[in-house]
């Protein structure tokens, strides 16, 4: 998954682009698997990052992720670094059986996270974050112009019956392909702490099960039309064959 999110993220032209941006696959059962694409200074600015952020320091990827992996961060995956407006970006890949346990990591430290069954919906869980102050180190010099963007993004495993989204402006959020929430703040709000509370509310069975059972239900029946279809033609033509015989 880590090539195809890098590849994603470096080649579409389209995309949103963030300073700093988590991305949280989820699961139905609690696991969890979060993506963190940002640049080296947002990393020592917002999460306290021990290492040279400039563009022409030696931090490179094993130093990432000796970083974090000597923290107890249970990392899947670093990316190679890439550049964007003068700044060095790295992806950093971490994955749980528990999303309650990603605050462990001192990458994630400054969110709690909570998946539970909804208490006035039965068939729909409620999903929780909260995302307290970061907890950084002076970067030094960074050509950071103002306009820059952090993002926390879920993507919800089945259908979303609430979310609490909201745009920069204040206006209501919609899902992106129905099942991804992105909340979004200005860097300058992020280093300053201000608050952010994520919350969506979803039903219990994933929509890759729910696809695998339509899509295996669709197969049975063209399995079954296609043996009918196979009856009636032999049926025919042992009919057929029978009148044309000869009587004697």
């Amino acid at each position: 998954m880590t090539s195809a999110l890098f590849i994603a993220s470096c080649t579409n032209p389209l995309a949103r682009q963030y300073e700093y941006e988590e991305q949280l696959y989820l699961k139905v059962d609690g696991s969890a698997t979060v993506v963190v694409d940002a640049s080296l200074p947002a990393l020592v600015l917002l999460r306290g990052a021990s290492f040279d952020p400039s563009l022409s320091g030696s931090t490179d990827r094993a130093a990432v992720r000796r970083l974090y992996e000597s923290a107890g961060c249970p990392i899947d995956s670093v990316s190679r670094l890439w550049e964007r407006r003068g700044r060095r970006f790295a992806q950093i890949q971490i994955s749980v059986k528990d999303l309650k346990t990603l605050p462990a990591c001192p990458l994630l430290s400054w969110s709690t996270y909570s998946l539970t069954p909804h208490p006035a919906q039965p068939q729909q869980l409620k999903y929780l974050q909260t995302l307290g102050p970061p907890a950084g180190r002076d970067p030094g010099a960074v050509n950071w112009d103002g306009s820059e963007l952090v993002a926390f993004k879920v993507h919800a495993p089945s259908r979303v019956h609430f979310h609490s989204v909201k745009k920069l402006d204040g206006s209501d959020g919609d899902p992106e392909r129905g099942n991804i929430l992105t909340w979004e703040q200005t860097l300058a709000d992020r280093r300053a702490g201000r608050p952010l509370t994520m919350e969506v509310h979803m039903e219990t069975t994933s929509i890759l099960y729910t696809t695998l059972w339509l899509f295996g239900g669709a197969f049975v029946a063209a399995v079954i039309l296609l043996v009918t279809l196979i009856w009636l033609t032999i049926r025919r033509g042992r009919k057929q064959a029978s009148l044309s015989a000869p009587r004697v």
